[in-house]
């Protein structure tokens, strides 16, 4: 069984073979749940259920709170209007049966099953006031504890309306061109493979990929990223989206089912679920923390009155504001609200925590490793610069190499080509292509033939190279590679390739580094030169170069093992097992990636590295507002709990502090969502 205190869910595993469908679900119901079957599973497997109230149910708890209030307000000015004690007393006993209409039968299932909870300490509280002649105070504190029941309803529903707005962000139709026609369907009929039509401020209803038209989308809710993104034919789009101007046409890849937005919902909703170390400790303190106080609280009563210091009144009364004030409400939802929060936060920020216990363990992080390339890099190469040698220009250079280069599928010619459309160079047409393997290519342009390659093809040409072969190592020291374009028996210019560092990589680690963490290091398959290049220009701390999959993981269990907290950031496919080694996994550029998804414990949804250190701060922040809910808790019961004993603390005045600090515990943990910390 799963209790999600703050989404207000049990998730129940049951066998068939024990016990029916009908019993459980009586049980569930016994237990103040409404059982819902989870969609498409037959009677056995599980069951989900969901504390959520109907019409009736929520405005008629509303109602006898009301009903209890004004009886209660009644009931206090009753001898200033001199309406006798019977009637005072008669209303008393109407706003006790208001105001504990779902509290004492609650309370007194929790004694059959032996789970002492609050609706039992209060139920206890409000029974022992009126046999000792205190049925004011017995009236005010179910009241109050009604009260405080539905504001912590009220501020809890923030917490889960944080998530169900993702689920909102998908639109419930959208239109598709069948049979020649567009028409409109529900989301959810949206087939594999059908185009649907998405027109300007429309929401995208499905992942797809753009089959024409052009436009700008907001991603934000998807990968947090700021501005808006272009998208042309053959660019992904993710449900749940904004097309901004143009008209698009979109190809479906995944059912609404599916998408990566309802993965993302189902990942937080299965994360909200899951128990953070420190509210297991919680949980594990509140079992034995009730029923000691609920001992303590018979001492009181009992043996003072035995020993003659005082009557029996007095010290019963004492005890029943003891169980008021042991209520441990507020430290039992001190931390899932402040982890849900959290999650719910990073969502809004574009990223996936995958449980309290992974939010927890990225503001532990001592070290964060890193893969190099599509995580410090952008995972394929690209013209960084061009030196142009005689009196050949840069634009020069580029339009000749294009032009052999248009017809080959090399890694590097794609880069030359990009380079050359990114800056509107023309590429001219070539012919009598031919790649020379291990070399390079050379085509026929303008009647002249050109050649590109590397130095080997130097050699073969016998061409002069001391000028150009400086440039290249100049440009090799740095960690790129120099290409070399050749015409007419002479060198024309060196074209430096890489796979170039992302654009804010740097200002991310430094953004780290004042997140707490103390080194950074790389870790690539890389050669060394390269990856030394690149770990230069970032700063990072130390290098290790060369590395297989198996060795990344030696590398991050060595760090574990020498006591360090280490996050490892990949890109969630190759780096799989180091993902999986480290103290959490963190998996860049997740969105649409299933295997980025399933297997990191943080996914950043989009390109951005900056959002590591979002993840960071926020974990940061979400433990530390844990730690102020639980200490103000403990140290708010502690003291009432010794005002109680000596008498300075009325029924009025716990049920008061119990009600205070569920809220402020309640609220505080809200201030992740907020941003705030």
């Amino acid at each position: 069984m799963r209790v999600d205190v703050v989404g207000g869910r049990v998730q129940v595993e049951y066998a068939p073979s024990k016990i029916g469908l009908d019993d459980l679900a009586e049980a569930i119901e016994q237990a103040g749940y409404h059982p819902l079957r989870e969609a498409g599973i037959a009677a056995g497997p599980a069951t989900k259920t969901e504390r959520e109230p109907s019409f009736r149910q929520r405005h008629g708890r509303v109602m006898l709170t009301a009903v209890a209030g004004l009886a209660l307000a009644s009931a206090l000015g009753a001898d200033m209007l001199g309406l006798g004690a019977s009637f005072r007393l008669g209303l008393l006993a109407i706003a006790t049966v208001a105001g504990g209409w779902y509290v004492i039968p609650r309370g007194m299932h929790a004694a059959r099953m032996r789970s002492l909870d609050m609706n039992f300490l209060m139920s206890i509280a409000a029974i022992g006031a009126w046999l000792i002649g205190e049925q004011a105070e017995a009236a005010a504190t179910l009241f109050l504890f009604a009260v405080a029941e539905m504001l912590e309803a009220y501020s809890m529903d923030r917490a889960r309306n944080a998530i169900k707005a993702l689920m909102d962000l998908s639109p419930a139709e959208a239109t598709v061109i069948r049979a020649g026609a567009e028409v409109r369907v529900p989301a959810v009929a949206v087939q594999i493979g059908e185009v649907i039509v998405v027109r300007p401020g429309e929401k995208i209803a499905v992942d797809g990929v753009v089959l024409s038209g052009e436009s700008s989308v907001n991603q934000a809710p998807i990968t947090g990223e700021s501005m808006p993104v272009e998208k042309a034919a053959g660019a992904d789009v993710f449900a749940g989206t904004l097309n901004a101007q143009g008209l698009l046409h979109v190809r479906s890849t995944r059912p609404a089912s599916d998408t990566t937005l309802a993965r993302i919902v189902h990942a937080v909703e299965e994360a909200q679920a899951s128990k953070a170390p420190t509210q297991r400790f919680v949980d594990r303190f509140a079992r034995v923390y009730t029923p000691a106080v609920v001992a303590a609280a018979a001492v009181v009563a009992i043996f003072p009155p035995l020993l003659g210091i005082g009557p029996w009144e007095v010290w019963i009364y004492r005890a029943l504001a003891m169980l008021v004030v042991a209520c441990p409400c507020a430290l039992v939802i001190s931390t899932p609200v402040s982890i849900v929060s959290g999650l719910a936060g990073a969502a809004r920020r574009g990223v996936l925590i995958k449980g309290g216990a992974h939010l927890e363990a990225a503001g532990a992080a001592t070290v964060v490793c890193f893969d190099k390339t599509g995580t410090l890099t952008h995972g394929a190469p690209a013209v960084i610069s061009v030196a142009p040698i005689g009196r050949a220009s840069s634009d020069d250079v580029i339009r000749l190499a294009a032009g052999v280069e248009s017809g080959s599928e090399h890694p590097l010619a794609q880069a030359i080509l990009d380079h050359a459309r990114r800056n509107a160079i023309e590429v001219p047409a070539a012919t009598r292509f031919s790649a020379l393997v291990g070399r390079g290519a050379r085509a026929s342009i303008d009647g002249t033939t050109v050649y590109i390659g590397n130095e080997r093809l130097l050699d073969d040409l016998k061409v002069p190279k001391a000028e150009a072969t400086g440039i290249a190592a100049g440009f090799e020291a740095r960690g790129q590679t120099g290409v070399f374009v050749i015409t007419e028996q002479a060198v024309i210019g060196v074209v430096a390739i890489a796979d170039e560092v992302r654009p804010h990589a740097k200002e991310a680690l430094a953004q780290l580094r004042a997140a707490g963490v103390q080194r950074v290091v790389m870790l690539t398959g890389d050669n060394r030169g390269t990856a030394e290049a690149v770990a230069s220009a970032l700063g990072i701390d130390e290098v290790h170069s060369q590395l297989l999959p198996d060795q990344k993981v030696e590398i991050v269990r060595r760090l574990e093992n020498s006591g360090e907290r280490v996050a490892f950031v990949g890109d969630g496919v190759n780096d799989a097992p180091a993902l999986a080694a480290a103290s959490v996994g963190i998996a860049m550029g997740a969105a649409g990636t299933d295997v980025a998804l399933e297997t990191a414990d943080i996914a950043l949804m989009g390109d951005d590295l900056s959002r590591l250190a979002t993840a960071i701060t926020l974990s940061h922040r979400t433990r530390r507002i844990i730690r102020q809910n639980v200490w103000f808790a403990i140290v708010t019961k502690a003291v009432f709990l010794v005002l109680a004993v000596t008498g300075l603390a009325t029924l009025w005045m716990a049920i008061a502090a119990d009600m205070g600090a569920s809220l402020i515990v309640v609220m505080n943990g809200l201030r992740p969502i907020r941003g705030t910390g």
